[in-house]
């Protein structure tokens, strides 16, 4: 039987990325992989208890704790009450809620020795393919987040599906490739990371679903029960997906207009491959980098895009505006709607183009 990630064993391998952070020891970070075998796995976002059966009041049988990896066996449905998803995941361990595993799977890819030439210089768009990989700063840190977790000493990770831009290889004495990555968009932290934990996307990763369709709009229901995105082409709905929107209340049941996803029918005016987000207040705050297939539809930030920090599509409200959506429906309505976006620059303003942006319509009930 695949043993969880024990708390020991998690903090002696945060020991070990930390390391190369403070001291500039490149570590083979996918060497001896952490990660258990297996098609599909999870990782817990936080500290999480294995169940004996899919029932939240079943026995303890176990804990995962921050970033652990198991075993995604199946889902089966069960008992979680006062939340809207009854569904757990099946792990050789115990069963976990949903919501609390980060689907992913871990499959590193072959480096590229050699980057392709874009209008930008050399680089590329690549994905994180492993549940997560450990980096090394080499510039900042910069970003809210990534200051708070040097100054903690706590690892400095990128977690599967996040979307960066490579900018430099090298090879290390051992004959390891290293990528050097960064945000193109964000705080300006510069990173070295295992090349092996990177997927390079493609033309085709962003290339543009039906451009001739006319009549192309996005409908989205913030209704808390519901939560839903529909992609339409005239009256043809041509794509659905579970989605999270902005919340209203705090958990004190104070209203939080500032959070909710604002109501009404806008047009998207910028789409990105990758962008970091942030806002709130220290202790109440988000940042998050490398977040992919961002589109954005109002003038103060709030967009459909990728989320990797939770599981909870489909029924509650998550986040702080936007629609968050799982990887693979955010790519599908990033490369379906209009403005089209092309790999080089992997970024565009609707106002710079001829192309009609597409609509947005968000609903409630």
């Amino acid at each position: 039987m695949v043993q969880p990630i024990s708390r020991r064993e998690f903090l002696k391998l945060s020991g070990y990325g930390m390391a190369g952070i403070l001291f500039g020891k490149r570590v083979r970070v996918l060497e001896n992989s952490p990660f258990p075998e297996g098609e599909r796995l999870g990782r817990a976002f936080a500290k999480v208890e294995l169940k004996a059966k899919p029932d939240i009041n079943s026995a303890t049988v176990g804990v995962l704790y921050d970033d652990a990896v198991v075993v995604w066996l199946r889902e089966v449905v069960g008992s979680n009450p006062y939340r809207y998803r009854q569904r757990f995941v099946e792990t050789p361990q115990g069963y976990v809620w949903a919501s609390e595993l980060q689907p992913c799977q871990n499959r590193p890819h072959p480096p590229v020795e050699k980057l392709p030439e874009t209008s930008q210089g050399p680089g590329m768009w690549v994905e994180v393919s492993v549940p997560w990989v450990d980096v090394r700063l080499e510039r900042g840190p910069f970003s809210p987040g990534f200051k708070y977790r040097v100054e903690n000493q706590f690892p400095i990770r990128m977690y599967y599906s996040q979307i960066l831009w490579v900018d430099q290889v090298q090879k290390d004495e051992q004959g390891q490739v290293w990528y050097r990555i960064n945000e193109k968009y964000g705080y300006g932290d510069v990173f070295w990371a295992h090349a092996e934990a990177f997927r390079p996307l493609t033309e085709q990763d962003v290339a543009p679903i039906d451009p001739e369709a006319e009549e192309k709009l996005v409908v989205i229901n913030v209704e808390e029960k519901v939560q839903t995105l529909s992609c339409y082409e005239g009256k043809r709905e041509v794509y659905y997906c579970r989605i999270a929107a902005g919340k209203k209340f705090d958990a004190k049941g104070n209203f939080l207009g500032h959070s909710s996803t604002p109501s009404g029918t806008m047009l998207i005016w910028r789409k990105l491959i990758s962008t970091h987000m942030s806002g709130g207040t220290t202790g109440a705050g988000y940042d998050l980098p490398g977040i992919g297939w961002t589109v954005l539809f109002t003038g103060d930030g709030v967009a459909i895009h990728s989320t990797f920090w939770h599981n909870n599509f489909g029924g509650e409200l998550m986040s702080h505006g936007c629609v968050n959506a799982r990887p693979e429906d955010a790519q599908w309505v990033f490369r379906w709607t209009n403005p089209p976006v092309s790999y080089d620059p992997g970024e565009l303003y609707s106002k710079d183009t001829n192309i009609p942006p597409t609509k947005i319509k968000v609903i409630e009930g």
